[in-house]
């Protein structure tokens, strides 16, 4: 694969940046005799998400390149503890190599075990050989009758909301690091005593939903950013914080990862299913509503799927790759870009205050902060049919703290122009959204608290 593809839009303040797509599309046009590659990831209860693609016949550096970063996208988006390949052997024993213990992607290998409970393993095999999907379909939401409390749980702030009824009567936003707190203590207080705020607003509660980065599995917070600091041998004792308050309130509680409770806030608002979500906050994340209103259970990771081709590309700072999502589309991306743009912040100054301050500057009209905008407009724009390979999606909504204010408008705007341009297959089929302004900071909360059924 060659390391540099032409772009029609060049990002302002990222002038190396090769985006997936367009690699992709390079690699591909460039087979002379393509041979099958059937790719499928094995996760909970059997579920089963297999994919085709073609490659070369020969192991060659563009291939083995393909394959990896193919294989990548596919664990982070559907997830699962076992990986099938079935094509040519030597395709196959390098992508049995890299994503081992030893390997190059051990940190994938490590979270998707604890993630499944199982060991992680690759199966070399033939396409032929290789299992057929078999998705699970789980009903997403959309129970709005009754007193409710919904949250979202971020890596800087947590949303509450009494929500009435499908209304939402009460909302707050506060602060708070559980990053850094290894004291599962804190994460249970915190939240605690926000459903308590919540609740003082109704006369009774009838349900509870919340949503939170990382993978959920039977409302058990199995691998997640926020509970970091946790100690393993404290980690049961957080992830099991929310079934402890289900019990305690004795109220139905759904958990759901909050990429997926984006795209069921999308669906709800606008009526409709095929929905991708994409939140842009502390990292990012990833929801998918398939074109029946369904939730296949897929992990939706996007913070770890590659995006960026360039060899140089910014490295996530959790897994220790390259190129992908978190440095592109969150408070990470921004901090990425304030050298670039010449702005200078106080080195103690954290990544939510950082984007304070060039939200500051986009207020007063400041350029450089307007450039910040534009180059994550334009990977947004360069991802949208890049995530369209592997989802099969008529409507993406986009939200979160870095899409608020007038930069926001930028990067929507940015994104529309390279769909419009570069790929104006993609923009016939697909549509983007934003929620209104108070909608994209809260609007995640009150889709949570819709999520659970509640038999009265």
């Amino acid at each position: 694969m060659n390391t540099t593809v032409p772009l029609k839009f060049s990002a302002p303040l990222d002038s190396g940046f090769q985006p997936a797509a367009l690699m992709n599309r390079q690699y591909l046009q460039s087979l002379r005799a393509p041979v099958p590659l059937a790719l499928a990831v094995e996760g909970e209860n059997g579920r089963v998400s297999r994919f085709e693609i073609v490659v070369s016949p020969d192991a060659d550096a563009a291939a083995l390149q393909y394959v990896e970063r193919i294989v990548k996208f596919l664990l982070w988006a559907r997830g699962g503890w076992k990986l099938y390949i079935g094509g040519p052997a030597a395709i196959g024993r390098f992508i049995q190599k890299n994503y081992s213990l030893t390997g190059a992607r051990k940190f994938d290998v490590k979270m998707m075990a604890q993630a499944y409970g199982k060991k992680f393993q690759v199966v070399v095999t033939t396409a032929a050989k290789v299992p057929a999907s078999r998705e699970s379909q789980l009903a997403a939401g959309g129970h709005l009758k009754g007193y409710r409390i919904g949250f979202d749980l971020g890596a800087s702030d947590y949303k509450v909301s009494a929500v009435v009824n499908g209304e939402a009567i009460f909302t707050e936003e506060m602060p708070w690091d559980p990053k850094t707190q290894a004291n599962p203590a804190y994460h249970y207080h915190y939240v605690s005593a926000a459903l308590h705020r919540a609740a003082a607003q109704m006369p009774r509660v009838d349900a509870i939903g919340g949503s939170s980065a990382g993978v959920i599995v039977n409302n058990e917070i199995r691998v997640a950013s926020l509970l970091r600091a946790i100690p393993k041998h404290r980690f049961p004792e957080a992830a099991g914080i929310f079934k402890r308050i289900a019990k305690e309130w004795r109220v139905p509680l759904v958990m759901m990862n909050d990429g997926d409770v984006t795209a069921l806030a999308g669906a709800l608002s606008l009526g409709t299913a095929g929905m991708l979500g994409v939140a842009m906050g502390s990292s990012q994340a990833g929801g998918f509503i398939n074109r029946k209103g369904h939730i296949l259970g897929w992990l939706n990771e996007l913070a770890f799927v590659p995006v960026d081709y360039n060899p140089a590309a910014a490295t996530d700072e959790w897994s220790g790759d390259r190129g992908v999502g978190a440095q592109y589309f969150s408070q990470q991306a921004v901090n990425k870009l304030l050298p670039a743009a010449g702005i200078k912040v106080p080195e103690a100054l954290g990544l939510p205050e950082r984007l304070l301050k060039v939200q500051e500057l986009m207020s007063q009209g400041d350029e450089r902060a307007a450039k910040i905008y534009e180059t994550i407009g334009i990977y947004l724009g360069y991802a949208i049919p890049h995530y369209a390979d592997f989802y099969d999606y008529s409507h993406v909504l986009i939200l979160g703290r870095v899409t608020t204010g007038k930069g926001g408008d930028i990067v929507l705007a940015k994104a529309h122009e390279v769909l419009r341009k570069e790929f104006p297959e993609v923009a016939k089929k697909i549509k983007l959204h934003v929620p209104d302004e108070k909608s994209r900071r809260v609007g995640q909360a009150v889709a949570a608290a819709s999520l659970p059924a509640v038999s009265k």
